[in-house]
């Protein structure tokens, strides 16, 4: 059975187009060599969080204009630097305005509402906290705020079922306020040390807007290792905290201040940005230290070398096959 001309026309232009449409996106402009279009990657935002030069106690409008000078992207502020700024008369409509005048994002802030504790009471004033926070957050253009297990480091009875139903809660507060919470995972805790109960209080909030704040340091020190970074999706990280831990000591005695600038230690960091950025991750790459030794030093060397180096480790790691 024949087919009708239209029909035999029709299935010939969609084909001719196809073709163009094919030719258009192999093609390049140099001589007459079909070759695929290179995709480039897409590159993470570098971020500044501001524990790194806490040490310096430079005032909040002066932390957001060192982190444009050193050539930042993002900050990442603490909230209760924020209060204090607020406290000592600063105006937050002004902060907003440099901020953005700076050219920077506030891609995440640092809060320690206690929203997973036990005691009813205790949780509910956490959430009241986390509003509070959240609102001071969006108030200076911010989008997302850290949630990490404060006021259960030390309890061994938090069921992290009953954690995912907390968190899920916290999820729909930061939802209704514009400000999401990245549940994070600290190695030292008793909750929440390791990566794997981070993802399954994730998980099971059962919520679409879940995502979670990791951290190299962290992941070390909760004995988590980084092959589960493999696992992840990159669309569920907005902010990963970018750090290196030294060889000694040990895994069980190091901690905060023993944090160095990527690179300059052990971890194996080519790897953990390689399997990160092969998640789909195009968030922000945030330097978190607590040096002591570099809070003596000048903030914008400090800041300048941390963001170089953040930079050499996503250059190594982009150039492997």
């Amino acid at each position: 059975m024949r087919q009708p001309v239209a029909q035999i026309l029709t299935r010939r232009s969609l084909l001719a187009a196809a073709a163009a449409a094919g030719t258009a996106t192999t093609l390049t402009g140099a001589g007459n060599s079909a070759v695929a279009a290179p995709t480039a990657p897409p590159r993470p935002k570098f971020c500044l969080n501001m524990s790194t030069i806490r040490g310096q106690k430079l005032a909040v409008p002066d932390q957001v204009d060192l982190a444009a000078k050193a050539g930042y992207d993002a900050i990442e502020p603490w909230i209760n630097e924020l209060r204090q700024y607020q406290q000592n008369g600063g105006s937050i409509d002004d902060l907003r305005k440099r901020i953005a005048d700076r050219g920077l994002k506030v891609v995440s802030a640092i809060g320690f509402a206690e929203w997973i504790v036990n005691d009813d009471a205790k949780r509910a004033a956490g959430l009241e906290n986390a509003k509070k926070d959240m609102d001071l957050v969006r108030s200076i253009g911010g989008t997302h705020i850290a949630a990490p297990p404060a006021g259960a480091t030390k309890d061994t009875n938090v069921d992290l079922s009953a954690a995912a139903e907390r968190f899920r809660t916290l999820i729909e507060l930061g939802v209704s306020m514009d400000v999401l919470p990245q549940l994070e995972v600290w190695g030292f805790s008793t909750t929440l040390s390791k990566l794997g109960e981070t993802m399954f209080v994730a998980t099971e909030s059962k919520h679409p807007k879940a995502c979670v704040l990791l951290d190299i340091y962290h992941l070390y020190k909760g004995g988590s290792g980084f092959d589960g970074l493999r696992l992840l999706s990159g669309a569920a990280m907005n902010c990963f905290h970018m750090n290196d831990f030294p060889a000694s000591p040990p895994r069980e005695t190091v901690s905060d201040a023993h944090r160095v600038y990527p690179g300059d230690g052990v971890a194996p960091l080519t790897q953990i940005v390689r399997d990160l950025l092969a998640t789909g991750f195009n968030g922000a790459l945030s330097l978190e230290l607590f040096n002591r030794a570099y809070w003596e030093q000048d903030a914008l060397t400090v800041a300048r070398t941390g963001l170089e180096k953040m930079k050499a480790a996503v250059g190594q790691a982009s150039s492997l096959p």
